[in-house]
């Protein structure tokens, strides 16, 4: 790893604010008692929670092309080179999936889509892109990505169901007691991934086949601004065009809403642009803030977070399961998980029940940040 003034300090910043995000949304104390702007939305819509997923993929995106630029720019042998990041790739991938099994392994019901698997691929498939391609054609492909996912699941007849619906995936089909898949994202994950999917959604998944087209497209944008910060602008220059396209994503965005509604489980055309809009203005602040003005007295929390994401993201989600997981019987005879006990006893007797479970959020971030810590000062920097 190099040294941490060599890096691009907006760009662990950035980072470590999303991961910071996605631990806080993932961990209320009470999913019952949570602030609305800590949900996602129930369908179409976008709330800041759903932007913490996308800003994700885009940070993906921009730090491909800051380590891959110079080995490809020099020539390196770029079979060896897709051997690694598909190796890479997939370890994130069974990462994923063992994050998701935990405890209990049942293959036979284990959920295959997931957060980390669609890292990984948006990983392995935007950094062969990058690779094999120049900015211009990365654009074409981001573009034409979008808009073929559009055509195909507003245009194209769902298989044993007829003219494709965008509604919540959960039509009951009663002469069958079961679900309907009515819009060819659920259709093919049901087909294809059937009793592997969210158990939550059971016949569609978030993170599933086709809806990862369109997060390429995020991942493809995050490459395209990292070579922009490559270029011979001077650096107030960039900011300000960052501060640009990032209008430009908002408006176009928003506009699109009104035709192909925004939808993170869809992950539809309109909020790849708008959340890519946000994502250049966030990283753009941080740019200035951090990069161009040095203003840097803020930002340590966020760069311990950012120099070991996925490893923060994996452990967390592991010691999550085991809080819930890990029981004892009670005096009344009951069982009580060891979230329960702190949580019951150290948070809802204080606060009320939304403020509660928002402040058992708050210190499960705050207890990570101070692993994280202990990790950053000793320069352990995990990587997969």
């Amino acid at each position: 790893m190099a040294e941490q003034s060599n890096r691009l300090l907006s760009l662990d910043i950035f980072r470590g604010l999303t991961i910071a995000g996605m631990i806080l949304v993932n961990n209320p104390g009470d999913w019952g008692n949570i602030y609305p702007a800590l949900e996602h939305a129930k369908w179409n819509g976008c709330t800041p929670t759903d932007l913490v997923f996308p800003f994700f993929l885009f940070i993906v995106g921009v730090s491909i092309m800051l380590s891959l630029s110079k080995r490809k720019e020099r020539g390196d042998n770029q079979n060896k080179l897709m051997m690694q990041i598909f190796r890479r790739g997939l370890l994130i991938f069974i990462i994923g999936i063992a994050l998701g099994g935990f405890p209990t392994y049942n293959f036979s019901l284990i959920r295959i889509p997931g957060v980390l698997q669609r890292i990984a691929i948006v990983y392995i498939i935007a950094s062969f892109i990058y690779l094999k391609t120049s900015w211009k054609t990365q654009v074409i492909i981001a573009v034409v990505f979008l808009f073929v996912y559009w055509a195909l699941i507003t245009l194209i007849p769902v298989p044993g169901i007829g003219a494709p619906d965008l509604s919540q995936p959960t039509i009951i089909d009663k002469l069958n007691n079961k679900e309907i898949a009515p819009n060819l994202v659920a259709w093919i994950d049901n087909q294809i991934l059937s009793g592997h999917l969210w158990r939550q959604s059971k016949i569609w998944d978030p993170e599933g086949l086709l809806s990862t087209l369109p997060a390429i497209s995020t991942g493809l944008l995050g490459i395209l601004l990292g070579t922009f910060l490559k270029s011979g602008l001077d650096k107030t220059q960039k900011v300000g065009w960052i501060f640009f396209f990032g209008n430009v994503g908002l408006i176009t965005g928003i506009v699109w809403d009104m035709y192909f509604p925004m939808n993170k489980a869809l992950w539809t055309s309109s909020y790849v642009v708008f959340t890519a809009g946000m994502a250049l203005h966030f990283f753009a602040m941080c740019y200035w803030l951090a990069d161009i003005k040095q203003i840097t007295w803020w930002i340590k929390p966020f760069v311990v977070y950012g120099t070991n994401a996925i490893t923060v993201y994996v452990l967390s989600g592991l010691v999550s399961i085991l809080l819930s997981r890990i029981h004892w019987i009670d005096t009344t005879g009951g069982t009580v998980s060891v979230k329960s006990f702190l949580y019951n006893t150290f948070f809802t007797p204080f606060l009320s029940p939304t403020n509660a479970s928002l402040a058992w959020a708050l210190f499960y971030v705050l207890f990570w940040l101070g692993i994280m810590w202990i990790f950053y000062k000793k320069k352990i920097f995990l990587k997969v």
